[in-house]
């Protein structure tokens, strides 16, 4: 009776150890999980060239990817994707699916009331792509009567429906699709983020054009969690860092032939 008495007593005191053990761990903040688990998570869509998409051997590339890498290095730990749908990519990083946004998510004062913001790492707008040699339409105003099309839950959507007159706006999932019926006729413009628009342009100057009137200027941010606030600072310290060090002058160019840090 005392071994069996001994035995529970001694199981009573590992579990709550282990209770003591599980409770302390939720206590860490976000920042000390990663810098636990030696891993920060990043949400993107990974349909957005040239900011994160894949490539022909279906890696994950582009200029986001490439600046999750460069933080990820400077805190000390490995940066990861996953990959989610533009639409609802906010509320995945509230239901914690990852541990912030590195996605071209642009900072609005409606997202700045669910999420926070890093300071902007890239200026950029709404432009208008449209097909090579399509002289109807030279500015915004000539979209009228058109299909104009934007990405679903983006900020291209939101300037698209502010255009005047449109015969229909088509909304898509990944602009990647947006681009290919473009090119084959099925709509007659694409709304898209500048960065993105240039980059179809500089690889297919045959199949697009973009007009040089610009629909809006936009400042592009990291998402976080509204409790997240120390790792917001730490990640915005490691940025200012990378800006120092002339780290992101080099991804710059990689990806858009320019110092956009100038």
């Amino acid at each position: 009776m005392k071994k069996v008495l001994s035995m529970l007593l001694l199981t009573i005191i590992v579990l709550i150890t282990v209770a003591g053990c599980s409770k302390k761990e939720t206590n860490l903040s976000t920042l000390e999980e990663i810098k636990k688990a030696g891993v920060i998570t990043f949400g993107t869509d990974d349909s957005f060239p040239p900011m994160e998409y894949r490539d022909e051997n279906n890696n994950l590339v582009g200029f986001d990817v490439d600046l999750a890498d460069a933080i990820g290095e400077k805190l000390g730990v490995k940066a990861e994707f996953v990959t989610s749908d533009f639409a609802g990519i906010i509320e995945a990083l509230k239901a914690k699916k990852f541990d912030a946004i590195l996605a071209t998510l642009t900072i609005t004062d409606e997202r700045k009331e669910k999420i926070l913001f890093s300071e902007p790492y890239v200026l950029e707008g709404q432009i208008v792509a449209v097909k090579a040699g399509n002289d109807a339409v030279t500015k915004p105003a000539d979209l009228a009567g058109k299909v104009v099309a934007a990405q679903l839950g983006s900020t291209s959507e939101q300037a698209a429906n502010k255009l005047e007159g449109l015969k229909e706006y088509k909304a898509y999932d990944k602009v990647t699709e947006a681009f290919h019926d473009l090119e084959i006729g099925r709509i007659d413009a694409v709304v898209v983020d500048e960065l993105v628009g240039r980059y179809y342009i500089s690889k297919s100057p045959e199949d697009y054009k973009v007009l040089d009137e610009k629909l809006s200027d936009e400042p592009v941010g990291i998402g976080f969690r509204k409790e997240d606030t120390e790792l917001k600072d730490a990640v915005q310290k490691a940025f200012n860092d990378l800006k120092a060090d002339g780290s992101l002058s080099e991804i710059s160019i990689k990806w858009f032939g320019t110092d956009v840090y100038k």
